[in-house]
């Protein structure tokens, strides 16, 4: 089951009724590997729906945790599909031309878990955001 698929089931349970703008925006963030706006999102879909709808669909999606809010600076909220498994990346981001680029590393993900043990506190979030200059812009 797809990523989208399990979202829809999701918002079924919760009670929302299924709908076609929700559908696309759904399937739209499944096919993104990293965090997105809601512009991206209206960009990608040719505006065939509406941007209300698709900030509808966002936080709703948002409440039920099936998506992550993703704060980089810029003052855009993005959006990316949270995996039940808990696996998630990290951001790189370009100050001259903005370009979100995911990472990951396991060794930083073991210093954060390092840290909330050695300070007493349960870390059950996180999100690191790394600023500077992409290649393209270098």
């Amino acid at each position: 089951m797809t990523w989208a698929e399990q979202a829809e089931a999701r918002l079924i349970e919760a009670g929302h009724r299924r709908g076609g703008a929700r559908r696309a925006v759904l399937e739209e963030l499944g096919r993104r590997h990293c965090a997105v706006s809601a512009r991206d999102v209206e960009d990608a879909l040719g505006r065939a729906v509406g941007l209300a709808s698709i900030y509808r669909a966002l936080e709703q999606l948002d409440e039920l945790g099936l998506v992550s809010r993703v704060e980089v600076g810029d003052g855009v909220t993005r959006y990316e599909r949270r995996h039940a498994s808990g696996k998630h990346h990290h951001h790189l981001v370009c100050r001259n031309c903005g370009a979100v680029q995911p990472f990951e590393d396991a060794a930083l993900e073991k210093a954060i878990h390092a840290l909330s043990d050695s300070v007493d506190f349960e870390v059950d979030a996180h999100d690191v955001v790394l600023q500077g200059t992409c290649r393209r812009c270098a």
